[in-house]
């Protein structure tokens, strides 16, 4: 694509990225096939390809953001299904990511979608304020008619209908799974695995047998269980795992809607706190159990380029950030000794997996050894529509996407649905009656845990 950026914009460093970005898009129309927003709504402004040119005309006339562009641009994902079909190798999440700060600092919006957003950003990446204000939604759930005859069909009434919906029955207080602290390995683990690999695929050669987990924001407070079986399989594999003090949300929530300060504010804490413990007794792996987290938390050796005091430190925290997917199958787990039932499950791809981090085939591989009949989705490739907190911002597009991947679930028949990220699990869970439940729980069992507690509830 052709660009007329002058000398002067050049100079900003953002913007020079992203005319780069710009450059490799050659018109082709390959990502429109797998877009969600396009393939629902046919709009070739609701498509990446379509997005790209508003934002190209937004940033080479150096023009405030307007609400036709904002429209467009809120209502993307962030699925990076793009990413997957580009031949070019366009980097549309670092265009988008680019757009959205830029919207941030020319565009006021509305009232209303302020008033929501600011909740968003100041409860959702705090545990202890997301605890408090799940029980205040649980309060709200039977007012939920009144929100909405009051509210009608408003997006301010939709978004807090939304908000209700989402909220779950159980609110978990803070266990020793989400409090910093380390486990230590159990013993000598019987079994055998593999040096974990660095970012060039060769093994590891200081090996520490200790690695950190990313706690999360979210997730703890959701569901505190996936935390627990991923530390419980990890230390009986003979790995110390760390909760590292100072951890906390890796920053992707408020990074999706422009809140470039506040997620590398987050991200710096992470950096340095994880950079403590690579310091004090080494890291083989920094892991994550929520793949949108993950992708972002890989992207930091990015966000810090030209941070002189952090680029090193985020460098190697990005190198290695890995899935706990895709760790589990770079030590080479063995099939254990005892298979699970034979249930078919179907297994959701995450797009923050697939697209996002480019983990196709681990969670499957890993599932399959544990003896379990894993079919894949059909459509695979689309959002369920959950994309950080887009389930809540763009609830009537989230619900059909929500609504189409159920039923594509549906089509395999399953006993169970796993997946590999708490959002998917939160927003697939709200639309069907079938257990969804985390790859690593059902890993966790496998090699010796306890059965996932949403299976025991169906025994």
């Amino acid at each position: 694509m052709e660009t007329n950026f002058s000398l002067e914009q050049l100079r900003d460093d953002g913007l020079a990225e992203a005319e780069k970005i710009l450059r490799t898009c050659v018109h082709c129309g390959f990502c429109t096939a797998t877009c969600p927003t396009y393939v629902l709504m046919g709009d070739e402004l609701d498509s990446p390809r379509g997005r790209i040119y508003q934002i190209k005309d937004m940033l080479e006339n150096d023009k405030p953001a307007g609400p036709q562009l904002v429209k467009h641009v809120d209502r993307c994902l962030s699925c990076l299904a793009c990413m997957s079909t580009c031949p070019s190798g366009v980097h549309y999440m670092h265009l988008v990511d680019h757009a959205r700060a830029h919207i941030n600092r020319t565009y006021k919006r509305p009232f209303a979608d302020r008033l929501i957003r600011i909740i968003l950003q100041t409860v959702l990446p705090y545990p202890s304020r997301f605890r408090f204000a799940l029980l205040g939604a649980k309060l709200g759930k039977p007012f939920a008619g009144l929100i909405k005859a009051v509210a009608g069909s408003s997006q301010l009434g939709k978004r807090l209908g939304a908000m209700l919906a989402l909220a779950p029955g159980r609110i978990e207080g803070p266990n020793t799974h989400s409090l910093p602290g380390s486990f230590p390995a159990i013993g000598e683990s019987k079994i055998k695995t593999d040096a974990p690999k660095d970012k060039d695929g060769e093994p590891r050669k200081r090996l520490s047998k200790r690695v950190a987990l990313l706690t999360g924001c979210a997730q703890p407070v959701l569901d505190s269980g996936i935390n627990g079986a991923t530390i419980e399989l990890l230390n009986r594999l003979g790995y110390e795992v760390v909760l590292a003090q100072g951890e906390g949300c890796c920053g992707a929530l408020v990074h999706h809607m422009g809140e470039e300060d506040q997620a590398h504010t987050q991200a710096r804490a992470n950096i340095e706190a994880w950079s403590r413990e690579i310091d004090a007794g080494g890291l083989d792996a920094i892991l994550i159990t929520t793949s949108g987290c993950g992708t972002t938390v890989k992207d930091y050796g990015y966000m810090f380029r030209n941070d002189p005091l952090l680029k090193d430190k985020a460098a190697i925290v990005s190198d290695l950030a890995r899935d706990i997917s895709q760790f589990l199958e770079e030590i080479n787990l063995p099939k254990p000794e005892k298979k699970l039932p034979r249930l078919t499950v179907a297994y959701h791809s995450a797009c923050s997996l697939q697209h996002g981090q480019q983990v196709k085939t681990a969670p499957k591989t890993l599932l399959s050894r544990a003896g379990l009949r894993v079919k894949d989705v059909p459509e695979g490739h689309l959002c369920c529509g959950s994309a950080g907190v887009y389930n809540i911002m763009q609830p009537d597009i989230a619900g059909q996407l929500r609504d189409r991947k159920v039923a594509n679930i549906d089509k395999t028949k399953p006993d169970l649905i796993a997946a590999g990220n708490i959002g998917c699990i939160t927003q697939i869970g709200s639309g069907t009656e079938i257990p969804i439940i985390h790859t690593v729980e059902l890993l966790n069992w496998a090699y010796g845990g306890e059965k996932p507690e949403k299976l025991k509830e169906r025994s």
